[in-house]
């Protein structure tokens, strides 16, 4: 995880229900868990509990030129974005790195984004550094609005609060797949998820009596969709084409954008440098590896940890970027466990 993610310091009032514990790092003002992790990742699975992400950032967008504006400055198509109609988006530096990484949802009137906890601040100030005369106004709402995540599969409906459904894995028009299994093999097929964006002193009263399931639950069934997050399976050089975030996140066709020369000079002519993998860790002891350790051949280093979890069918599992070139039958080792490549990014 880098450094540029600073968690949120003020704790989400969830972390008082029975059995919470809190998180760390970026995830630190929310539940790790509420005391049975395993469960919480079954009831996710079945579609019963609800995950605080109230520490997401949340940033909203008026004016009549905000979705033509926000289509020029990112990565996705959004001119036409019909309300109520969730996509992905990143912001991209002009040598084509992700810096940020957009869940959006429009409402007929305003555009919401929430974003990666912490980086509200950051992508707000870079937003309204952009307006020029354009008739958009840019506001950071993370203060009044907080994030419940829900294992629903459908877009928000009439008088419900904003909520982005997660268009991964599926395709989006104009994107590209860089997996090595075809999409009706994908192990994400058929997941659900959305976040509903509600009023902060709503949180409570929004989740309600459903069960509860913390970011250890979460994070380990992103791991196992191969679902890449910012500031995990990125640093400052990801590309997009490496940890396959083109499928969801990336028009091709759409024009021009801050890094788009990158993109599309990699996908037309070359292959990314790094390739995102799936690792299945040997379980026989009771420590995970830490994030950012190096992923070893041997002596030789040949990339890192991006993500780790306990899944509650798969076991330790985890994710990482490794060298291209580092044939995939490779057994590898971190921190002195043994990991077996899973491809996810085809080499």
């Amino acid at each position: 995880m880098t450094d540029t993610l600073a968690p949120v310091l003020n704790p989400s009032p969830l972390l008082h229900r029975p059995g919470a514990v809190a998180g760390e790092g970026v995830d630190a003002a929310v539940a790790w868990h509420y005391g049975d992790p395993v469960r919480e990742q079954r009831l996710l699975v079945e579609g019963m509990a609800a995950v605080d992400l109230s520490h997401r950032a949340v940033v909203t967008v008026t004016g009549v030129d905000r979705l033509s504006w926000l289509h020029s400055i990112t990565t996705q198509h959004l001119k036409e974005l019909a309300p109520r109609t969730s996509v992905e988006s990143l912001v991209l530096s002009p040598k084509g790195h992700v810096e940020h990484a957009l869940h959006v949802v429009d409402d007929g009137e305003t555009t919401w984004i929430t974003a990666e906890p912490g980086t509200g601040p950051a992508l707000s100030a870079w937003l309204r550094s952009m307006q020029f005369m354009l008739r958009v106004e840019t506001t950071e709402r993370t203060a009044d609005f907080a994030v419940v995540g829900e294992p629903i599969g459908h877009e928000g409906a009439d008088g419900e609060p904003p909520a982005w459904r997660d268009p991964w894995p599926t395709v989006t028009p104009g994107s590209v797949s860089y997996a090595a299994v075809p999409d009706d093999e994908h192990p994400a097929l058929g997941r659900a998820w959305r976040e509903l964006i509600v009023p902060r002193d709503q949180l409570d009263a929004t989740v309600g009596d459903r069960p509860l399931a913390g970011t250890w639950a979460l994070e380990a069934l992103r791991i196992a969709a191969w679902r890449p997050r910012l500031g995990f399976e990125t640093d400052h050089r990801t590309i997009p084409h490496e940890v396959d975030w083109l499928r969801t996140a990336v028009h091709l066709t759409k024009g021009c954008y801050r890094g788009q020369e990158t993109v599309a000079r990699v996908h037309n002519l070359g292959r990314p440098p790094r390739r995102l993998v799936m690792l299945h860790l040997d379980g026989s002891g009771h420590l995970l590896p830490g994030v950012g350790s190096d992923l070893l051949d041997g002596e030789r280093r040949v990339g890192h940890l991006t993500s780790v979890g306990r899944h509650h069918e798969l076991g330790p599992i985890g994710l990482g970027l490794v060298k291209r070139s580092l044939p995939v039958e490779t057994e590898l080792v971190v921190d002195g466990i043994s990991a077996a490549q899973e491809v996810v990014v085809r080499p």
